[in-house]
């Protein structure tokens, strides 16, 4: 599916911030979008008249995941698209206080966050354009645990380490970059005034904050094995 516009693949880019961040980069991106479910169709439709899209169902929980991401990357190159960036935005963000996590819960979390961000890495980097960034979204947590959420914190710490490891693995052809995000569209049990407060800039992110590091770490060439943290300085609070 030949485009002007450069292919960009935004895994988890179906739900909330996946979907915020595919409607700011259809701007000047074509897209393909991956979810565990399939996206609203209307949804879909309106991002289609502004630039082209393509979208595959991968879910974590299928045993036969891996199968189908190289299929699915196949289909890809044989339509003549090069993938020229990669956003891991999948994952969930589980809360139980200490004491009551229990295995079944613990591995979900890990596989969400970390196993399953460094399969579609694995899978995609072969299939990169040279120069092309694999980017991956983290969390503010690496610097400072959420202790209600200290597993997910553990994973977003162990995908922070896979990205100086893999900068190195994949380099000179492909770069690497992290992204330690703060808040940025809070729940609706949340209060946004309150998470607010804990960042010295007084305020939230915004899928537009996010999107425009993305597209900075895109075009920096020079740039790879690095995290950028992206939180309002709440790490200095």
């Amino acid at each position: 599916m030949p485009s002007e516009k450069p292919w960009w693949i935004l895994v988890g880019g179906m739900r909330r911030l996946g979907r915020a961040l595919a409607e700011d980069l259809a701007q000047d991106h074509a897209l393909v979008l991956t979810g565990s479910q399939d996206a609203d169709a209307a949804w879909l439709e309106g991002l289609r008249r502004h630039t082209p899209i393509r979208t595959f169902r991968w879910n974590a929980m299928d045993p036969g995941l891996g199968s189908k991401m190289m299929a699915d990357l196949a289909a890809l190159e044989s339509d003549g698209t090069r993938l020229a960036g990669a956003v891991m935005v999948a994952g969930v963000f589980p809360e139980l206080p200490f004491g009551q996590w229990n295995m079944e819960e613990l591995e979900s979390t890990w596989r969400l966050n970390l196993g399953f961000p460094f399969l579609c890495a694995q899978a995609l980097a072969p299939r990169l354009a040279e120069g092309a960034c694999l980017q991956f979204l983290l969390d503010t947590s690496i610097h400072q645990p959420f202790l209600k959420r200290l597993p997910y914190s553990a994973a977003k710490a162990g995908l922070a380490a896979l990205v100086p490891g893999l900068a190195q693995l994949l380099a000179p052809r492909v770069r690497v970059v992290g992204h330690a995000l703060g808040t940025v569209l809070p729940d609706e049990a949340s209060d946004p005034k309150w998470l607010a407060s804990q960042s010295l800039l007084k305020r939230n992110g915004d899928p537009t904050d996010l999107a425009r590091a993305l597209r900075f770490a895109a075009e920096s060439p020079y740039l790879t094995g690095e995290i950028i943290t992206l939180d309002g300085g709440r790490r200095w609070i």
